[in-house]
């Protein structure tokens, strides 16, 4: 059974328009399912420096809730106002725009420069397709795609208590898989925000005397923890993630782009196609 669907023609790249036309009709960007209740718990618990929400980065200046807010609203277009306290939340269309020309900029500098990507998703029921095909067209341009730490296990602290997973990979991109998990080789992975994954995959790199990423492109643990670690790193993020956020402005992450990462995965093939023409790389 295959994770992802079968590859078909590839559509042209949408237009800057067309693709913030479709950032608002699939609720990417504008009004977005995460709650502004979500987002401002968050924001307290990164004040307070939780690490479920730190997602691996040791945020180098004071951070209080404050400053979360105002960051966010900078970088994703989130309420300034801290009264607003329920509702939806925004992200800023052009933002995201912003933010994914930076993100294929990167991404396609790596590929000419020869540098080896590695690509890893805590979010593979939502993201995976996204990151899968941009992995494809790497490797398709003569690019390195690394994929280290294959089978390793890594224990994960879960609302269920410490469990056991694994490292996989599915066309290139990371994740982890659960222990036990019923359907293993079916199911996509398992949802994780932790930076244990990212840790032992360059672990195992750097222990088995291979090349190591020159850009590690994913979400949550996978971009703030190699960040953290100094690897170049990109990817997406939602209001309710400041992490990558704070990365970012602390010049740990080089490019967090907001939208909501929870909505339909055919929902995401518009960016990769845009991201893919602007990095001049072929999907």
């Amino acid at each position: 059974m295959s994770l992802l669907p079968t590859p078909r023609t590839p559509a042209p790249s949408p237009s800057r328009a067309a693709l913030r036309a479709h950032l608002l009709a699939s609720g990417i960007a504008g009004p977005v399912a995460t709650t502004r209740e979500a987002s401002l718990r968050s924001y307290r618990l990164f004040a307070a420096r939780d690490p479920r929400v730190l997602l691996g980065l040791d945020p180098a200046g004071v951070w209080r809730e404050r400053d979360v807010l105002a960051l966010m609203a900078r970088r994703c277009g989130v309420s300034a106002d801290p009264r607003r306290t329920d509702g939806a939340d925004t992200v800023d269309p052009d933002r995201t725009l912003l933010a994914l020309d930076r993100f294929a900029v990167r991404l396609g500098r790596a590929v000419a420069e020869r540098r080896p990507v590695l690509f890893g998703t805590g979010h593979p029921h939502r993201l995976l397709g996204f990151y899968a095909a941009l992995s494809r067209a790497v490797s398709a341009a003569g690019g390195h795609v690394l994929t280290p730490a294959q089978g390793r296990s890594v224990d994960i602290t879960t609302r269920f208590g410490l469990r056991t997973h694994w490292i996989d990979y599915v066309q290139g991109v990371a994740l982890v898989r659960a222990e036990a998990a019923p359907g293993a080789g079916c199911e996509p992975g398992a949802h994780c925000h932790s930076p244990l994954p990212v840790r032992v995959v360059l672990g195992a790199a750097a222990e088995g005397g291979g090349p190591l990423p020159g850009l590690v492109v994913g979400d949550h643990g996978w971009a703030c923890g190699a960040g953290q670690l100094g690897f170049e790193a990109i990817g997406p993020a939602d209001t309710d993630d400041p992490a990558p956020f704070v990365g970012e402005a602390e010049g740990r992450v080089a490019v967090a782009v907001p939208l909501d990462d929870g909505v339909r995965s055919a929902c995401y093939e518009p960016l990769t196609r845009y991201v893919l023409n602007r990095a001049c790389l072929s999907p």
